[in-house]
C-alpha cells in the first residue's frame, strides 16, 4: 500500500514538474509573442511616421529651387572685340556660343561670350552719315538700327544659322538687312535722327524717329510677296505724327504697330494711338518720375510689348501698362515698383521668353527683376563705372555687360524660377490686360508672349469649396443615419443596412465622377426646381409621415416590429422624389417664366452645368460610407450600462441619445467627420469629371471650381520636368499635404480632449 502511494506521489510530482515546464514554455512563448507584436505594431507606427516624413522631404526637395534667388557666378572679363569705338548694343544667341556687339562706328562683331574669342566681323557702310542714335527691336527679332545725322537710318539684323556637321553643333552668325537696303531715308529734309525706335510685328516693320528740328516721323515697311518670282518686297509708308510735348529721351513701338510710347526729360510718359497714322492722337500722358530734375532715362518693353519698364534718373524701376477706364480708354497705369537702384538707370534688357528683365545703373550695379512676381531677384555691384549695356542670354543662364572700360564682362547666371514668389502665389496680382488685381491660375496659353499666372488661391479655395459642399450634404445623412442604425434599428435590419452602406465605399470614385458629369449635371440643370423642392419637401414629408405614424392606433403600430419603422419611409422618399421631378416643369412655368436657369442669370447669379452642387452630391456619396461606418461604430459601442441607466431613470430614448450617447460617442463621431473631410479634400476623380475645372474664387454653389488634387492630375502630364510649372504642382501637393496634416492634427487634439472630458461617464 505504501509502495502504491509512493508511486502515486512520484507520478504527481512528475506531472507537476511537467505542467510547470509546460507553463514556463507557454509564458516564454507568450512573452515572445508580446514582444513580437509590440515590435510589429511599433514598427508599423514608426513606418507610417517615417513614410510621411519622407513624402514631405521629397515634396519639399522639389519645391526648394522655387525659393532660390538669382545669382551670377564665375565672372570673366576680356577686351571688346572689333573696333575701339563705344559699344551701342550687345546680345547673345540661344546656346551662348556666339554674341554680337554693335559699335558706334558701324562695326558689328561676333564673338564667343564666354572668353571673347573673335568669330566674325562686318562693317556697315553708313554712306557718309554719322551715328547720332541707336535702337533695337524686341530681342527675339534680332533687329537693330542706327540713326544718322543726315536723316537716314541703317537697319540690320543679327541671325544665327544652326548646323550639325559630324554631329557637332555649329552656330554660324551672320548679318542681314531686313528691308533689302542697308541704309534707308527716313527724313527727306536730312535732319539728324536724334532719337529712334524700331519694331517688327505681324504688320511689318515700324520705325519712328525724332528729328533735330522737333518733328516726329513714322515709317512703316509692309511686306508684299510677288506671285511670279516669290520674292518679298518691302513697301514704305511715311507719316508725320503730332510732336511730343517735350524732347524725347526714349521711344518705343509695340508689335501691333498701334501704340507709340515716348519718355521725356521732364519725367513724363506719353502714349500715342497710331492705329491710323494719318489721324494719330496723343491718348494719355503721365508723370512717371517724380522731381523737378528727374527724367525718364530709359524705357523697354517686356516680352509681348504690353508692359513697359520705366527707368528713371533717380534710380527707380517701375512697370506700367494700359488699363481701360470707365470710358473704355486705355490709361497709363503704374502697376508695380521694384527695388530702387543707387544710380540713374542706364540700360534695360528684357528676357527673350519671360516677363523678366535685367537693369544696369550709373553706380555700377546690375539688377535682375521679374514683372509678374514683382521680385528683385538680384542686385549686385559689379563695377565702379556706369553700366552702359547689358544683355541676358535667351535661355536666361548668362549675363553680359559693358561699363565703358573697353572690356566686356560675362557671368553664368542661375535664374530658373523667377515667376514664383509669395506675392504671386498668395496675393492678388495685376496681370497684363486686366483691369484690376485678381487671383488667377492659368499656366499655359497658345502664344509665346503669354504671362503665366500661378496663384494658388483659386485652387485652395476650390479644394475647400468642394469639401465644404460635400460635407454639407454628407454629414447630416451619415451622422443621423449612423445614430439611428446603431441605436434604434433592429439587429436584423442593421445587419443588412450597415454592410450595404459600407460596400458603397468600394465603389470607384471614377464611376461616381462619370455619372455625375454625364448624367447628374444635365439632369440637375434641366430639373432645378426639383432639386430645391426635394430639399424642402423631403424632410417635410418624412416628418409628416412620422407624426401620422405616432398618432395611429397602437394595435396597428404593433404590426410593425420595433426597429423596422424606417422601412415605412422608403415609399415616402420614392414618392417625394417622383413628385418633385414631375412637378419641376410646372414650377418653372409658374414661378420662373419657364426657365429657372435663365431666371438665375437675370438676377445676376452665374450658373454652370458642372458646378459645386453636383460635386457636393456626388462627392457626398463617396464620403458618406466613411463617416457612417466610423460614427456608427462609435455610437454602437457606447457602454450599455450608460443607456440602460438613463432609461431606468426615466429618460426617453431620444433624451438618452442626446444626453448620453452623443456625448460619449462624440470623439468617434468627430473623428469620422474629420476623416471624411480629409477624404473630400484629397478627392480627385469626382472633381475632375464633375466640374468645369475653372479656377475661380467664390463659394457660389452654382459655379464650378478647380481643386489642388484635380489640378495636379490635369497638368502634371503636360508640365516640363524641372520647370517652374512642374515645381509649382509639387508645391500644390505640399499645400494639400499640409491641409490634410493640419486637419488630422486638429482632429486628433479635439478627439483626445473630448475623450478625456467624457471618459468619466
Amino acid at each position: 500500500m505504501s509502495t502504491s502511494n509512493s508511486t502515486s506521489t512520484v507520478a504527481s510530482a512528475r506531472d507537476l514538474l511537467s505542467d510547470g515546464g509546460r507553463r514556463a514554455r507557454l509564458r516564454r512563448l507568450r512573452h515572445f509573442k508580446d514582444l513580437l507584436t509590440r515590435f510589429l505594431v511599433s514598427g508599423a507606427g514608426y513606418g507610417v511616421v517615417i513614410s510621411l516624413a519622407l513624402i514631405f522631404v521629397f515634396l519639399f526637395a522639389e519645391v526648394m529651387p522655387l525659393l532660390r534667388n538669382a545669382s551670377i557666378e564665375s565672372p570673366t572679363s576680356y577686351t571688346v572685340p572689333g573696333s575701339d569705338a563705344p559699344t551701342r548694343f550687345i546680345a547673345m544667341e540661344r546656346y551662348r556660343e556666339a554674341a554680337v556687339r554693335f559699335a558706334d562706328d558701324g562695326t558689328v562683331s561676333f564673338f564667343d561670350p564666354t572668353d571673347g574669342r573673335h568669330l566674325q566681323q562686318q562693317v556697315i557702310d553708313f554712306e557718309g552719315g554719322g551715328v547720332v542714335s541707336f535702337a533695337s527691336a524686341e530681342p527675339r527679332t534680332g533687329i537693330a538700327a542706327y540713326g544718322l545725322d543726315n536723316g537716314r537710318l541703317a537697319l540690320v539684323r543679327h541671325e544665327y544659322d544652326l548646323s550639325y556637321p559630324d554631329d557637332v553643333r555649329l552656330v554660324t552668325p551672320k548679318l542681314t538687312f531686313p528691308v533689302g537696303d542697308p541704309v534707308i531715308t527716313i527724313d527727306e529734309e536730312g535732319q539728324p535722327l536724334n532719337v529712334i525706335a524700331v519694331q517688327r510685328g505681324d504688320r511689318g516693320i515700324g520705325i519712328v524717329a525724332y528729328t533735330a528740328d522737333g518733328r516726329l516721323l513714322l515709317t512703316r515697311f509692309t511686306s508684299r510677296r510677288s506671285l511670279m518670282t516669290g520674292e518679298t518686297e518691302f513697301v514704305p509708308s511715311q507719316y508725320e505724327l503730332p510732336a511730343p510735348p517735350a524732347a524725347p529721351t526714349r521711344i518705343l513701338i509695340d508689335i501691333t504697330m498701334r501704340n507709340l510710347l515716348i519718355g521725356d526729360a521732364q519725367g513724363f510718359l506719353h502714349i500715342y494711338d497710331i492705329t491710323d497714322p494719318e489721324q494719330a492722337v496723343l491718348r494719355d500722358s503721365r508723370r512717371v518720375i517724380q522731381g523737378d530734375l528727374a527724367s525718364v532715362t530709359t524705357l523697354e518693353y517686356l516680352l509681348g510689348t504690353v508692359s513697359v519698364i520705366v527707368g528713371g534718373s533717380d534710380g527707380s524701376v517701375a512697370q506700367y501698362f494700359l488699363v481701360r477706364d470707365e470710358d473704355n480708354i486705355g490709361r497709363i497705369t503704374r502697376i508695380r515698383e521694384f527695388q530702387q537702384h543707387p544710380g540713374a538707370i542706364t540700360t534695360i534688357f528684357p528676357e527673350y521668353s519671360r516677363k523678366g528683365f535685367a537693369v544696369g545703373d550709373a553706380a555700377g550695379q546690375v539688377g535682375v527683376h521679374y514683372g509678374t512676381s514683382a521680385s528683385t531677384l538680384l542686385q549686385k555691384q559689379v563695377s565702379d563705372n556706369p553700366i552702359e549695356n547689358i544683355a541676358v542670354a535667351p535661355r536666361n543662364n548668362g549675363l553680359m555687360w559693358t561699363d565703358g572700360t573697353g572690356q566686356i564682362h560675362y557671368a553664368e547666371m542661375w535664374n530658373r524660377h523667377p515667376e514664383s514668389s509669395w506675392k504671386a502665389l498668395w496675393n492678388k496680382v495685376w496681370y497684363e490686360g486686366r483691369s484690376q488685381r485678381d487671383y488667377v491660375w492659368q499656366s499655359s496659353s497658345a502664344t509665346d508672349e503669354f504671362e503665366p499666372k500661378f496663384s494658388l488661391v483659386p485652387l485652395s479655395v476650390g479644394t475647400l469649396k468642394a469639401a465644404f459642399y460635400a460635407m454639407l450634404f454628407a454629414m447630416p445623412l451619415a451622422i443621423f443615419g449612423a445614430i439611428y442604425t446603431a441605436y434604434f434599428m433592429s439587429p436584423k435590419m442593421r445587419g443588412f443596412v450597415k454592410p450595404t452602406i459600407e460596400v458603397m465605399e468600394a465603389l470607384p470614385t471614377v464611376i461616381l465622377g462619370f455619372l455625375a458629369g454625364l448624367w447628374m449635371a444635365p439632369f440637375v440643370e434641366n430639373h432645378l426646381p426639383a432639386v430645391f423642392s426635394i430639399l424642402v419637401l423631403m424632410p417635410l414629408f418624412m416628418l409628416t409621415t412620422a407624426w401620422l405614424w405616432s398618432n395611429l392606433p397602437q394595435a396597428f403600430r404593433s404590426t410593425i416590429p420595433p426597429g423596422w419603422e424606417a422601412a415605412i419611409l422608403i415609399p415616402v422618399v420614392l414618392f417625394t422624389g417622383w413628385l418633385c421631378v414631375t412637378m419641376s416643369p410646372l414650377i418653372e412655368v409658374w414661378f420662373f417664366d419657364g426657365s429657372m436657369r435663365q431666371w438665375f442669370t437675370d438676377v445676376g447669379i452665374t450658373y454652370d452645368q458642372r458646378n459645386a452642387l453636383v460635386v457636393g452630391v456626388a462627392m457626398g456619396f463617396a464620403v458618406i460610407p466613411t463617416i457612417f461606418s466610423i460614427a456608427e461604430d462609435a455610437v454602437f459601442n457606447v457602454p450599455k450600462h450608460l443607456t440602460q441607466g438613463s432609461l431606468a431613470l426615466g429618460a426617453t430614448p431620444w433624451q438618452t441619445v442626446i444626453g448620453v450617447v452623443l456625448l460619449t460617442a462624440s470623439p468617434g463621431i468627430f473623428s469620422a467627420v474629420m476623416i471624411g473631410f480629409g477624404r473630400a479634400v484629397g478627392e480627385t476623380m469626382i472633381v475632375l469629371m464633375a466640374t468645369g475645372n475653372s479656377p475661380v474664387v467664390n463659394f457660389n454653389i452654382f459655379e464650378g471650381m478647380r481643386t489642388l488634387s484635380a489640378n495636379i492630375a490635369v497638368e502634371m502630364p503636360e508640365a516640363a520636368v524641372g520647370s517652374t510649372h512642374y515645381r509649382l504642382l509639387f508645391l500644390a501637393a505640399l499645400v494639400l499635404f499640409g491641409f490634410t496634416f493640419i486637419l488630422n492634427t486638429i482632429a486628433e487634439v479635439v478627439r483626445q480632449r473630448l475623450r478625456a472630458k467624457y471618459s468619466s461617464l
